[in-house]
């Protein structure tokens, strides 16, 4: 079935806009909430999907876990439904929220690759601090580690948004909010040397807003930054799979490691929900088991 043969087409339309105004979502997600609706619609079809009973989505969840679609592809479905439906109620236009009756469709519990603090120091260690891509490469991966940034913020950071002398970077993350996030002395002084030395000789003269740049003087892409990460952690002698979002994954379990709330974690990645932070724990609370076994007399 065609997208515009979707019986509901102009409902899903108005509430994606009605999604992207009240919470500036991503493009990104809205095409995820727009995938997800359109095959809910051509599954229920010829029935309309505003309109659908409990037992037409739990119809539609058992056909789509027949069909052997992802714990995980069905929970970010649930979720789509939800807002949806809830959407549908608020209108007027339905007394009940289907998706609320059913039981969770939860994903399985997702374990992050993470590396501990010995290989992150040795990654911090590979870049060639005599080369000006080495200079800027140690720079973005000590502000990464520092202050837990997704790779898109910090490829996307301008040089406004760092205050070295205040030591906060400013960050715009998922739906353009805002957060102000530490950054601590030695990502200060890294940054720092790298823009009063390589950065000037990258840019050879060429204006840039963007704080990271490439030695064309265009800004640093996430793919770039990559294979980047990818090629000093063969140097470092890391032998699992690691990407930027590694050294995000490290800053969280590592604040936890050494006594951070949970919350003020939270506050630092830039999560709206706990819950995301909590994927986080089970890797600290097993730290915490393994000290314990170790050091304590009667364990």
């Amino acid at each position: 079935m065609a997208e515009h043969e979707i019986a509901d087409f102009p409902l899903i339309e108005d509430f994606l806009s009605h999604a992207w105004m009240q919470d500036g979502l991503s493009d990104a997600t809205l095409a995820a909430y727009r995938s997800d609706l359109y095959q809910a619609a051509k599954e229920i079809h010829p029935q309309l999907l505003s309109s659908a009973t409990v037992e037409d989505i739990q119809h539609l969840f058992a056909s789509l876990l027949d069909a052997g679609r992802a714990p995980s592809t069905l929970a970010r479905l649930r979720t789509s439904l939800k807002r949806f439906y809830q959407f549908v109620l608020n209108r007027g236009d339905r007394e009940d929220n289907p998706v609320l009756q059913l039981g969770k469709a939860r994903a399985p519990r997702y374990s992050p690759e993470v590396l501990d603090e010995e290989q992150v120091e040795s990654l911090l260690a590979a870049p060639d601090l005599e080369d000006d891509i080495g200079i800027r490469d140690y720079a973005m991966i000590e502000l990464l580690y520092a202050c837990g940034l997704r790779v898109s913020e910090l490829v996307g950071l301008p040089v406004s948004a760092v205050s070295v002398a205040e030591g906060f970077v400013r960050v715009w993350g998922k739906g353009s909010k805002e957060r102000i996030v530490p950054m601590g002395d030695i990502a200060a002084e890294a940054v720092t040397n790298y823009c009063q030395q390589a950065r000037l000789r990258l840019l050879d003269g060429k204006a840039a807003d963007a704080l990271f740049v490439t030695a064309r003087g265009g800004a640093m892409t996430r793919q770039a930054f990559w294979y980047r990460i990818k090629f000093y952690a063969k140097l470092a002698g890391i032998e699992q799979s690691i990407s930027p979002h590694t050294l995000r994954h490290a800053f969280a379990t590592h604040l936890l490691n050494h006594g951070t709330d949970l919350r003020i974690v939270q506050m630092l990645l830039g999560h709206a929900d706990l819950s995301t932070t909590q994927i986080y724990t089970h890797i600290a609370e097993a730290r915490l088991a393994a000290i314990h076994n170790a050091h304590h007399p009667r364990a």
